[in-house]
Protein backbone atom coordinates (compact mmCIF):
# COMPACT_ATOMS: atom_id res chain seq x y z
CA UNK A 1 0.00 0.00 0.00
CA UNK A 2 2.97 2.30 0.87
CA UNK A 3 3.90 1.74 -2.77
CA UNK A 4 1.19 2.66 -3.92
CA UNK A 5 0.85 5.77 -2.35
CA UNK A 6 3.93 6.69 -3.19
CA UNK A 7 3.24 6.14 -6.86
CA UNK A 8 -0.05 8.35 -6.36
CA UNK A 9 1.41 11.12 -4.98
CA UNK A 10 4.14 11.29 -8.00
CA UNK A 11 1.52 10.85 -10.84
CA UNK A 12 -1.23 12.92 -10.05
CA UNK A 13 0.89 16.37 -9.40
CA UNK A 14 -1.85 18.22 -10.12
CA UNK A 15 -0.19 22.04 -10.17
CA UNK A 16 -1.14 23.64 -13.38
CA UNK A 17 2.29 23.21 -15.30
CA UNK A 18 2.03 19.22 -14.79
CA UNK A 19 1.70 16.95 -17.66
CA UNK A 20 -1.59 15.56 -16.07
CA UNK A 21 -3.03 18.51 -15.59
CA UNK A 22 -2.33 19.99 -19.05
CA UNK A 23 -3.38 17.03 -20.93
CA UNK A 24 -5.78 14.98 -18.60
CA UNK A 25 -7.27 16.78 -15.88
CA UNK A 26 -8.15 20.32 -18.04
CA UNK A 27 -9.23 18.98 -21.09
CA UNK A 28 -11.26 16.40 -19.42
CA UNK A 29 -12.76 19.22 -17.11
CA UNK A 30 -13.60 21.31 -20.20
CA UNK A 31 -14.91 18.18 -22.13
CA UNK A 32 -17.44 17.35 -18.95
CA UNK A 33 -17.95 21.30 -18.82
CA UNK A 34 -19.14 21.79 -22.29
CA UNK A 35 -21.45 18.47 -23.09
CA UNK A 36 -22.98 19.33 -19.42
CA UNK A 37 -26.69 21.10 -18.64
CA UNK A 38 -26.04 24.37 -17.32
CA UNK A 39 -28.28 23.52 -14.50
CA UNK A 40 -25.31 20.66 -13.37
CA UNK A 41 -22.22 22.81 -14.58
CA UNK A 42 -21.86 24.21 -11.11
CA UNK A 43 -22.09 20.68 -9.46
CA UNK A 44 -19.72 19.10 -11.46
CA UNK A 45 -17.10 21.89 -11.22
CA UNK A 46 -17.68 21.37 -7.76
CA UNK A 47 -16.82 17.89 -7.76
CA UNK A 48 -14.00 18.99 -10.24
CA UNK A 49 -12.27 21.43 -7.50
CA UNK A 50 -12.99 19.29 -4.80
CA UNK A 51 -11.05 16.22 -6.39
CA UNK A 52 -8.03 18.52 -7.62
CA UNK A 53 -7.86 19.81 -4.09
CA UNK A 54 -7.86 16.69 -2.30
CA UNK A 55 -4.77 15.02 -4.77
CA UNK A 56 -2.97 17.54 -3.20
CA UNK A 57 -4.47 17.82 0.26
CA UNK A 58 -6.44 15.34 1.48
CA UNK A 59 -6.40 15.10 4.75
CA UNK A 60 -7.24 18.61 4.94
CA UNK A 61 -10.15 19.09 2.32
CA UNK A 62 -12.24 19.05 5.66
CA UNK A 63 -10.77 22.10 6.32
CA UNK A 64 -11.95 24.30 3.11
CA UNK A 65 -15.48 22.12 3.01
CA UNK A 66 -16.14 23.16 6.95
CA UNK A 67 -14.98 26.74 5.51
CA UNK A 68 -17.53 26.58 3.06
CA UNK A 69 -20.49 25.59 5.75
CA UNK A 70 -19.59 28.04 7.86
CA UNK A 71 -19.78 30.86 5.55
CA UNK A 72 -22.46 29.77 3.49
CA UNK A 73 -24.50 29.93 6.71
CA UNK A 74 -23.34 33.55 8.07
CA UNK A 75 -24.32 34.78 4.59
CA UNK A 76 -27.66 33.58 4.94
CA UNK A 77 -28.42 34.86 8.60
CA UNK A 78 -26.50 38.32 7.97
CA UNK A 79 -29.45 38.38 5.02
CA UNK A 80 -31.64 37.30 7.36
CA UNK A 81 -31.09 39.49 10.25
CA UNK A 82 -30.23 42.81 8.06
CA UNK A 83 -30.85 45.94 9.72
CA UNK A 84 -30.26 44.86 13.31
CA UNK A 85 -27.37 44.72 15.85
CA UNK A 86 -27.52 40.55 15.22
CA UNK A 87 -26.25 41.08 11.63
CA UNK A 88 -23.19 43.11 12.48
CA UNK A 89 -22.51 40.21 15.58
CA UNK A 90 -22.68 36.67 12.68
CA UNK A 91 -20.54 39.32 10.67
CA UNK A 92 -18.24 39.60 13.36
CA UNK A 93 -18.44 36.55 14.17
CA UNK A 94 -17.39 34.80 10.76
CA UNK A 95 -14.93 37.08 10.20
CA UNK A 96 -13.28 35.92 13.42
CA UNK A 97 -13.52 32.21 12.68
CA UNK A 98 -12.15 32.72 9.47
CA UNK A 99 -8.83 34.54 10.77
CA UNK A 100 -8.80 32.09 13.58
CA UNK A 101 -8.85 29.50 11.52
CA UNK A 102 -5.76 31.33 9.56
CA UNK A 103 -3.70 31.77 12.46
CA UNK A 104 -3.94 28.39 13.85
CA UNK A 105 -3.33 26.67 10.87
CA UNK A 106 -0.40 29.32 9.32
CA UNK A 107 0.94 30.95 12.60
CA UNK A 108 0.36 28.04 15.78
CA UNK A 109 4.07 26.97 14.82
CA UNK A 110 5.56 30.28 14.63
CA UNK A 111 3.86 31.33 17.47
CA UNK A 112 4.83 28.32 19.71
CA UNK A 113 8.43 28.68 18.67
CA UNK A 114 8.88 32.09 19.79
CA UNK A 115 7.09 31.64 22.91
CA UNK A 116 9.31 28.51 23.67
CA UNK A 117 12.42 31.41 22.14
CA UNK A 118 11.60 33.71 24.94
CA UNK A 119 11.04 30.86 27.88
CA UNK A 120 14.59 29.60 27.44
CA UNK A 121 15.79 33.06 27.24
CA UNK A 122 14.10 33.12 31.01
CA UNK A 123 15.74 30.39 31.86
CA UNK A 124 12.71 27.60 32.00
CA UNK A 125 12.16 24.93 29.52
CA UNK A 126 10.90 24.55 26.24
CA UNK A 127 7.19 23.13 26.34
CA UNK A 128 6.20 20.46 23.98
CA UNK A 129 4.50 21.37 20.91
CA UNK A 130 2.68 18.83 18.20
CA UNK A 131 3.56 20.82 14.64
CA UNK A 132 0.55 22.00 13.07
CA UNK A 133 0.36 21.55 8.92
CA UNK A 134 -0.41 24.22 6.72
CA UNK A 135 -3.35 22.98 3.98
CA UNK A 136 -3.14 24.23 1.00
CA UNK A 137 -4.35 27.58 -0.10
CA UNK A 138 -5.61 28.48 3.28
CA UNK A 139 -4.30 31.97 3.38
CA UNK A 140 -6.79 32.60 -0.50
CA UNK A 141 -9.82 30.71 0.86
CA UNK A 142 -9.62 32.39 4.21
CA UNK A 143 -9.91 35.80 2.90
CA UNK A 144 -12.34 35.04 0.03
CA UNK A 145 -14.77 33.87 3.13
CA UNK A 146 -13.81 37.20 4.56
CA UNK A 147 -14.86 39.28 2.08
CA UNK A 148 -17.97 37.41 0.69
CA UNK A 149 -19.71 37.79 4.63
CA UNK A 150 -18.01 41.60 4.86
CA UNK A 151 -19.92 42.38 1.17
CA UNK A 152 -23.21 41.05 2.41
CA UNK A 153 -22.86 42.31 5.78
CA UNK A 154 -22.00 46.09 4.16
CA UNK A 155 -25.43 45.41 1.21
CA UNK A 156 -22.94 45.41 -1.53
CA UNK A 157 -24.20 41.52 -2.81
CA UNK A 158 -26.90 38.81 -2.55
CA UNK A 159 -25.90 35.97 -0.36
CA UNK A 160 -25.81 32.73 -2.32
CA UNK A 161 -28.80 30.91 -1.66
CA UNK A 162 -27.64 27.69 -3.38
CA UNK A 163 -25.17 25.89 -1.58
CA UNK A 164 -23.75 23.98 -4.43
CA UNK A 165 -23.28 27.40 -6.09
CA UNK A 166 -21.42 29.26 -3.35
CA UNK A 167 -19.27 26.11 -3.09
CA UNK A 168 -18.34 25.74 -6.44
CA UNK A 169 -17.23 29.56 -6.12
CA UNK A 170 -15.42 28.83 -2.96
CA UNK A 171 -13.89 26.08 -4.60
CA UNK A 172 -13.37 26.60 -7.90
CA UNK A 173 -10.09 24.74 -8.93
CA UNK A 174 -8.61 28.09 -11.04
CA UNK A 175 -8.20 29.68 -8.03
CA UNK A 176 -8.23 27.67 -5.06
CA UNK A 177 -4.72 27.03 -4.17
CA UNK A 178 -2.94 30.47 -5.13
CA UNK A 179 -5.31 32.70 -6.05
CA UNK A 180 -5.86 35.54 -7.45
CA UNK A 181 -8.80 36.33 -4.47
CA UNK A 182 -11.75 36.37 -6.51
CA UNK A 183 -14.66 38.55 -4.50
CA UNK A 184 -17.91 37.26 -5.07
CA UNK A 185 -18.94 40.39 -6.01
CA UNK A 186 -17.07 40.07 -8.52
CA UNK A 187 -18.64 37.19 -10.14
CA UNK A 188 -21.99 36.30 -8.40
CA UNK A 189 -23.76 36.69 -11.92
CA UNK A 190 -21.48 34.28 -13.50
CA UNK A 191 -22.28 32.15 -10.54
CA UNK A 192 -25.56 31.75 -11.38
CA UNK A 193 -25.76 32.23 -14.95
CA UNK A 194 -22.77 32.00 -17.52
CA UNK A 195 -22.07 31.80 -21.11
CA UNK A 196 -18.57 30.17 -22.47
CA UNK A 197 -18.63 31.50 -25.79
CA UNK A 198 -15.81 30.38 -28.38
CA UNK A 199 -14.32 33.77 -28.37
CA UNK A 200 -14.14 33.13 -24.13
CA UNK A 201 -12.53 29.63 -25.10
CA UNK A 202 -10.13 30.90 -27.52
CA UNK A 203 -9.17 33.92 -25.13
CA UNK A 204 -8.51 31.73 -22.64
CA UNK A 205 -6.63 29.22 -24.23
CA UNK A 206 -4.38 31.97 -25.42
CA UNK A 207 -3.94 33.71 -21.69
CA UNK A 208 -3.33 30.26 -20.68
CA UNK A 209 -0.21 29.64 -22.73
CA UNK A 210 1.22 32.86 -21.82
CA UNK A 211 0.99 31.76 -18.13
CA UNK A 212 2.54 28.53 -19.06
CA UNK A 213 5.15 29.86 -20.82
CA UNK A 214 5.82 32.72 -18.13
CA UNK A 215 5.97 29.49 -15.63
CA UNK A 216 7.79 27.19 -17.51
CA UNK A 217 10.30 29.18 -19.72
CA UNK A 218 11.24 32.29 -17.22
CA UNK A 219 10.29 31.41 -13.74
CA UNK A 220 11.62 27.62 -13.72
CA UNK A 221 14.76 28.86 -15.31
CA UNK A 222 15.92 31.17 -13.57
CA UNK A 223 14.81 29.81 -9.96
CA UNK A 224 17.93 27.29 -10.62
CA UNK A 225 20.67 30.35 -10.28
CA UNK A 226 18.14 32.46 -7.67
CA UNK A 227 18.37 29.14 -5.11
CA UNK A 228 22.07 28.19 -6.03
CA UNK A 229 22.98 31.95 -5.16
CA UNK A 230 20.89 32.29 -2.07
CA UNK A 231 22.29 29.21 -1.08
CA UNK A 232 25.90 30.06 -0.96
CA UNK A 233 27.52 30.72 2.60
CA UNK A 234 28.58 34.46 3.06
CA UNK A 235 32.86 34.18 2.12
CA UNK A 236 31.33 32.39 -1.16
CA UNK A 237 29.10 35.31 -2.39
CA UNK A 238 30.48 38.46 -4.15
CA UNK A 239 29.04 42.08 -4.35
CA UNK A 240 27.95 40.89 -8.45
CA UNK A 241 27.10 37.13 -7.76
CA UNK A 242 24.54 39.05 -4.99
CA UNK A 243 23.26 41.34 -6.92
CA UNK A 244 22.85 38.53 -10.08
CA UNK A 245 20.95 36.11 -7.71
CA UNK A 246 18.31 38.86 -6.32
CA UNK A 247 17.70 40.16 -10.06
CA UNK A 248 17.08 36.54 -10.79
CA UNK A 249 14.55 36.01 -7.94
CA UNK A 250 12.51 39.23 -8.32
CA UNK A 251 12.36 37.77 -12.28
CA UNK A 252 11.47 34.46 -10.92
CA UNK A 253 8.89 35.44 -8.45
CA UNK A 254 6.93 38.19 -11.11
CA UNK A 255 6.78 34.72 -13.59
CA UNK A 256 5.94 32.39 -11.37
CA UNK A 257 3.11 34.03 -9.79
CA UNK A 258 1.76 36.34 -12.79
CA UNK A 259 2.33 33.01 -14.72
CA UNK A 260 -0.02 31.04 -12.43
CA UNK A 261 -2.27 34.00 -12.55
CA UNK A 262 -2.41 33.80 -15.80
CA UNK A 263 -3.46 30.48 -16.32
CA UNK A 264 -6.18 30.88 -13.73
CA UNK A 265 -7.61 33.95 -15.46
CA UNK A 266 -7.62 31.96 -18.89
CA UNK A 267 -9.09 28.88 -17.09
CA UNK A 268 -11.90 31.14 -15.67
CA UNK A 269 -12.79 32.42 -19.18
CA UNK A 270 -12.77 29.21 -20.59
CA UNK A 271 -15.14 27.82 -18.45
CA UNK A 272 -17.21 31.28 -18.72
CA UNK A 273 -15.81 33.25 -15.36
CA UNK A 274 -14.20 36.70 -16.42
CA UNK A 275 -11.76 37.43 -13.19
CA UNK A 276 -10.28 40.52 -12.77
CA UNK A 277 -6.35 41.19 -13.45
CA UNK A 278 -3.48 40.46 -10.48
CA UNK A 279 -0.46 41.96 -12.23
CA UNK A 280 -0.01 45.16 -14.42
CA UNK A 281 3.58 44.98 -15.72
CA UNK A 282 4.45 46.08 -11.96
CA UNK A 283 8.35 46.32 -12.79
CA UNK A 284 7.82 49.37 -15.05
CA UNK A 285 5.92 51.23 -12.00
CA UNK A 286 7.76 54.66 -11.00
CA UNK A 287 7.10 54.25 -7.17
CA UNK A 288 6.47 51.75 -4.62
CA UNK A 289 2.95 53.35 -4.53
CA UNK A 290 2.09 52.42 -7.83
CA UNK A 291 3.63 49.09 -7.61
CA UNK A 292 1.32 48.02 -5.25
CA UNK A 293 -1.35 49.10 -7.98
CA UNK A 294 0.01 46.89 -10.29
CA UNK A 295 1.36 44.11 -8.06
CA UNK A 296 -0.72 40.97 -6.65
CA UNK A 297 -3.86 43.08 -7.24
CA UNK A 298 -6.16 41.51 -5.78
CA UNK A 299 -4.42 41.04 -2.27
CA UNK A 300 -3.71 45.15 -2.50
CA UNK A 301 -6.94 46.38 -2.92
CA UNK A 302 -7.82 43.34 -0.53
CA UNK A 303 -6.25 45.07 2.40
CA UNK A 304 -7.44 48.45 1.36
CA UNK A 305 -10.88 47.41 1.61
CA UNK A 306 -11.45 45.32 4.63
CA UNK A 307 -8.42 46.84 6.38
CA UNK A 308 -6.69 50.04 5.73
CA UNK A 309 -10.06 52.24 4.81
CA UNK A 310 -12.29 50.30 8.24
CA UNK A 311 -8.94 51.52 9.80
CA UNK A 312 -9.82 55.34 8.51
CA UNK A 313 -8.26 55.43 5.28
CA UNK A 314 -6.90 59.08 4.00
CA UNK A 315 -10.17 60.92 6.04
CA UNK A 316 -7.98 61.02 9.46
CA UNK A 317 -5.09 62.85 10.52
CA UNK A 318 -1.53 62.35 8.53
CA UNK A 319 -0.06 61.07 11.44
CA UNK A 320 -2.65 58.13 11.85
CA UNK A 321 -2.58 57.66 7.54
CA UNK A 322 1.11 56.85 8.20
CA UNK A 323 0.28 54.49 10.99
CA UNK A 324 -2.01 52.39 9.35
CA UNK A 325 0.23 51.98 6.20
CA UNK A 326 2.27 50.83 8.18
CA UNK A 327 0.51 48.15 9.92
CA UNK A 328 -1.24 47.23 6.70
CA UNK A 329 1.68 46.43 5.09
CA UNK A 330 2.89 44.49 8.50
CA UNK A 331 -0.14 42.36 7.86
CA UNK A 332 0.31 42.08 4.49
CA UNK A 333 4.00 40.92 5.11
CA UNK A 334 2.54 38.52 7.56
CA UNK A 335 -0.18 37.29 5.57
CA UNK A 336 2.49 35.72 3.12
CA UNK A 337 5.00 33.95 5.83
CA UNK A 338 4.63 33.19 9.08
CA UNK A 339 8.82 34.54 9.63
CA UNK A 340 10.18 37.70 10.62
CA UNK A 341 11.66 37.84 7.33
CA UNK A 342 8.26 38.57 6.16
CA UNK A 343 7.36 40.68 8.56
CA UNK A 344 10.25 42.88 8.07
CA UNK A 345 9.91 42.74 4.24
CA UNK A 346 6.33 44.33 4.94
CA UNK A 347 7.44 46.86 7.71
CA UNK A 348 10.20 47.61 4.41
CA UNK A 349 7.08 47.84 2.27
CA UNK A 350 4.59 50.23 4.87
CA UNK A 351 8.21 52.96 5.81
CA UNK A 352 8.72 53.56 2.30
CA UNK A 353 5.39 53.84 1.23
CA UNK A 354 4.43 56.16 4.46
CA UNK A 355 8.09 58.19 3.24
CA UNK A 356 6.66 58.29 -0.70
CA UNK A 357 2.95 59.69 1.00
CA UNK A 358 4.85 61.95 2.89
CA UNK A 359 6.99 63.55 -0.13
CA UNK A 360 3.55 63.68 -2.55
CA UNK A 361 2.32 65.97 0.17
CA UNK A 362 4.90 68.27 1.39
CA UNK A 363 7.07 68.68 -1.96
CA UNK A 364 5.68 68.95 -5.62
CA UNK A 365 8.95 68.33 -7.58
CA UNK A 366 8.77 65.33 -10.10
CA UNK A 367 11.84 63.13 -11.09
CA UNK A 368 12.76 61.74 -14.26
CA UNK A 369 11.13 58.60 -15.73
CA UNK A 370 14.46 56.67 -15.71
CA UNK A 371 15.23 57.91 -12.01
CA UNK A 372 11.75 57.03 -10.56
CA UNK A 373 12.04 53.61 -12.42
CA UNK A 374 15.73 52.62 -11.19
CA UNK A 375 14.51 53.94 -7.42
CA UNK A 376 11.50 52.16 -7.36
CA UNK A 377 13.46 48.64 -8.84
CA UNK A 378 16.28 49.18 -5.75
CA UNK A 379 13.58 49.68 -3.48
CA UNK A 380 12.02 46.10 -4.38
CA UNK A 381 15.08 43.97 -5.02
CA UNK A 382 16.78 44.82 -1.45
CA UNK A 383 13.17 43.95 -0.34
CA UNK A 384 13.22 41.04 -2.05
CA UNK A 385 15.84 39.93 -0.45
CA UNK A 386 13.98 39.57 3.26
CA UNK A 387 11.31 37.44 1.15
CA UNK A 388 13.52 35.04 -0.39
CA UNK A 389 16.06 34.48 2.46
CA UNK A 390 15.47 31.96 5.31
CA UNK A 391 16.49 34.07 8.24
CA UNK A 392 17.37 37.41 9.40
CA UNK A 393 20.62 36.55 9.89
CA UNK A 394 20.82 35.18 6.33
CA UNK A 395 18.75 38.18 4.67
CA UNK A 396 21.58 40.66 6.74
CA UNK A 397 24.61 38.45 4.76
CA UNK A 398 23.12 38.74 2.23
CA UNK A 399 22.25 42.49 2.04
CA UNK A 400 25.95 42.86 3.00
CA UNK A 401 27.26 41.20 0.10
CA UNK A 402 24.91 43.18 -1.86
CA UNK A 403 27.19 46.23 0.11
CA UNK A 404 30.32 44.59 -1.16
CA UNK A 405 30.98 44.29 2.76
CA UNK A 406 33.55 41.40 3.10
CA UNK A 407 35.78 39.52 0.85
CA UNK A 408 34.59 36.89 -1.11
CA UNK A 409 36.87 34.20 -3.27
CA UNK A 410 36.03 33.94 -6.77
CA UNK A 411 33.28 31.20 -7.60
CA UNK A 412 32.49 29.35 -11.46
CA UNK A 413 30.17 31.53 -13.03
CA UNK A 414 29.20 28.03 -14.99
CA UNK A 415 27.74 27.23 -11.32
CA UNK A 416 25.02 29.72 -12.10
CA UNK A 417 25.12 30.92 -15.67
CA UNK A 418 24.43 29.15 -18.83
CA UNK A 419 22.48 30.19 -22.32
CA UNK A 420 19.37 28.91 -21.41
CA UNK A 421 19.28 31.31 -18.27
CA UNK A 422 20.26 34.25 -20.51
CA UNK A 423 17.73 34.31 -22.53
CA UNK A 424 15.19 33.50 -20.01
CA UNK A 425 16.83 36.71 -18.20
CA UNK A 426 16.80 39.03 -21.14
CA UNK A 427 13.18 37.57 -22.34
CA UNK A 428 11.88 38.36 -18.62
CA UNK A 429 13.46 41.82 -18.66
CA UNK A 430 11.60 42.77 -21.93
CA UNK A 431 8.13 41.00 -20.67
CA UNK A 432 7.96 43.54 -17.55
CA UNK A 433 7.77 46.42 -19.91
CA UNK A 434 4.25 46.92 -21.64
CA UNK A 435 3.58 46.10 -25.11
CA UNK A 436 5.99 48.38 -27.67
CA UNK A 437 3.48 51.01 -29.29
CA UNK A 438 4.88 48.86 -32.57
CA UNK A 439 3.05 45.99 -31.42
CA UNK A 440 -0.10 48.23 -30.66
CA UNK A 441 0.06 49.88 -33.98
CA UNK A 442 0.41 46.53 -35.60
CA UNK A 443 -3.03 45.36 -33.98
CA UNK A 444 -4.64 48.31 -34.73
CA UNK A 445 -3.36 48.51 -38.75
CA UNK A 446 -2.87 45.11 -39.43
CA UNK A 447 -4.77 43.13 -37.44
CA UNK A 448 -5.06 40.20 -39.59
CA UNK A 449 -0.92 40.12 -39.47
CA UNK A 450 -0.91 40.72 -35.60
CA UNK A 451 -3.37 37.83 -34.93
CA UNK A 452 -1.42 35.35 -37.10
CA UNK A 453 2.25 36.15 -35.90
CA UNK A 454 0.84 35.74 -32.84
CA UNK A 455 -0.82 32.34 -33.31
CA UNK A 456 2.55 31.25 -34.12
CA UNK A 457 4.30 33.12 -31.49
CA UNK A 458 2.38 30.93 -28.84
CA UNK A 459 2.28 27.81 -31.05
CA UNK A 460 5.91 28.25 -30.80
CA UNK A 461 5.60 28.68 -26.71
CA UNK A 462 3.46 25.50 -26.12
CA UNK A 463 5.49 23.61 -27.75
CA UNK A 464 8.89 24.68 -26.18
CA UNK A 465 6.53 24.03 -22.67
CA UNK A 466 5.49 20.55 -23.84
CA UNK A 467 9.39 20.17 -24.11
CA UNK A 468 9.67 21.25 -20.82
CA UNK A 469 6.91 19.10 -19.28
CA UNK A 470 8.21 16.06 -21.28
CA UNK A 471 12.03 16.61 -19.89
CA UNK A 472 10.27 17.01 -16.15
CA UNK A 473 13.03 19.94 -15.32
CA UNK A 474 12.79 21.36 -12.16
CA UNK A 475 8.67 23.10 -11.89
CA UNK A 476 8.30 24.55 -8.29
CA UNK A 477 5.50 26.95 -7.63
CA UNK A 478 6.68 29.12 -5.04
CA UNK A 479 3.18 30.69 -4.09
CA UNK A 480 1.46 27.33 -3.07
CA UNK A 481 3.12 28.31 0.15
CA UNK A 482 1.34 31.15 1.02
Amino acid sequence: MEIWAQLFSKVWNLIFSSSIFVFIFLPGVLLLHAITPRRWRNSLLFLASILFYAWGEIEYTSVMLACIFMNYAAGLLIRRAAGTPAAGRVCAGAVAANVAMLVWFKYANFIAENLNHIRQTLGFHAFAWQAVHLPLGISFFTFQAVSYVVDVYRGHVKPQRSLVDYAMYKSLFPQLIAGPIVRYVDVATEVSSRNASWADAVSGCRRFVIGLAKKMLVANALSVPADRVFGLQHGELSAAVAWYGIVCYALQIYFDFSGYSDMAIGMGRMLGFHFLENFNHPYSAKSLTDFWRRWHISLSTWFRDYVYIPLGGNRISPARTYANLCAVFLLCGLWHGASWTFIVWGACHGFVLAVERIANERFSFRSPAVASRLYLILVVLVSWVFFRADTLEHAMRYLSAMAGIGVARAVSWPLFYNREIGIAMIAGIFCCAPAPAFFKALAGQRPALFAMCRSVILLLLFFLCLLKLAAGTHNPFIYFRF
